[in-house]
């Protein structure tokens, strides 16, 4: 048996005050806030989804703000940088909208392709990178148009304690195609047109801590719950300890800590973010499983209020 993921579903990461994210995220890049929820084990945290208007797998990203948490450390264990797409000739409005919200950025080249480097305002690694591939966002948030818009993941840098076990992993058991190496870098691309580029970085970074500004896992894409369990009986078969389904409302999950540390996560793609609110309203409101909804007043008074504004 063997199997192939199509690429990133999410990525996931620790960050601080939750308006702070708001703003940058939507604000700022554009993204669609396509859930607020909570933490589904800790109710007293936001978690909170953006990705693109329809919040497809390869577009979401989503945040547990702890706004007095102590900071991470970004190292090896985890997710180093993620990475966006825009559309081909979208590079010089990304670099003025950058400068235009005096977010500092630097610009590098890895594997032929240009890319803007750049943290967000709780030290998240993020870039942004020019591809063909990938369908156009059609959402518009203040100056981010469909032309210019994230289409979603480019895909990500690991940081791995182990990095040769990290990429025998993605080659041997997620099904991720070596496309070759450059520098301190292995690249695999997996099938899908988004979320399907993953560098690994070869060399150690120093162990990373969790906490504010780091990754804290990332989830590859299951088709269903058929493919899912498919997923975790050949995931366990080659040695990695994998929990029981987790029901997380808008996918099922499952989790594993693969050999160089890294969290990684299974999730399939259904049922998605509308089945809960309309297409039109996802993300206007505060959104409780079925467990919490008894709860609600008390967790909204715990909640910081945020709101999705224009700041251009």
């Amino acid at each position: 048996m063997s199997k192939k993921t199509m690429g990133i579903h999410h990525i996931t990461a620790i960050v601080g005050d939750p308006q702070e994210n708001v703003d940058f995220y939507a604000g700022i890049l554009g993204l669609r806030m396509v859930k607020q929820t909570v933490n589904f084990d800790d109710p007293g945290t936001y978690h909170l989804y953006f990705g693109n208007e329809g919040g497809k797998p390869g577009t979401i990203i989503t945040f547990f703000p702890w706004a007095r948490a102590h900071k991470g450390i970004i190292g090896d264990g985890q997710v180093g940088v993620t990475s966006y797409v825009v559309p081909k000739g979208a590079m010089e409005f990304w670099k003025n909208r950058l400068e235009k919200f005096n977010v500092p950025f630097t610009i590098i080249n890895r594997f032929g392709e240009q890319y803007l480097l750049f943290d967000d305002p709780h030290g998240l690694h993020m870039e942004i990178v020019e591809r063909e591939e990938g369908e156009i966002n059609t959402w518009t948030f203040g100056e981010v148009t469909p032309e210019v818009a994230i289409k979603g993941f480019g895909g990500a840098t690991l940081y791995s304690t182990q990095p040769n076990k990290t990429a025998e992993l993605l080659e041997k058991v997620m099904g991720l195609e070596l496309v070759g190496k450059e520098g301190d870098f292995a690249r695999y691309r997996s099938t899908a047109d988004i979320g399907n580029i993953i560098d690994v970085k070869l060399t150690r970074s120093g162990h990373g801590q969790m906490g504010v500004g780091t990754v804290h896992h990332i989830a590859w894409r299951a088709s269903d719950d058929k493919d899912q369990l498919e997923w975790k009986k050949y995931v366990s078969s080659n040695g990695y300890g994998v929990t029981p389904v987790q029901d997380r409302n808008y996918f099922n999950a499952i989790y594993f800590r693969e050999h160089g540390e890294i969290l990684f996560e299974i999730a399939t793609d259904p049922p998605g973010f509308a089945h809960d609110e309309s297409q039109e309203t996802m993300g206007e409101k505060l959104m409780l499983p079925s467990q919490y909804e008894p709860h609600r007043s008390k967790i909204e008074q715990i909640l910081l209020p945020i709101q999705v504004r224009e700041l251009d």
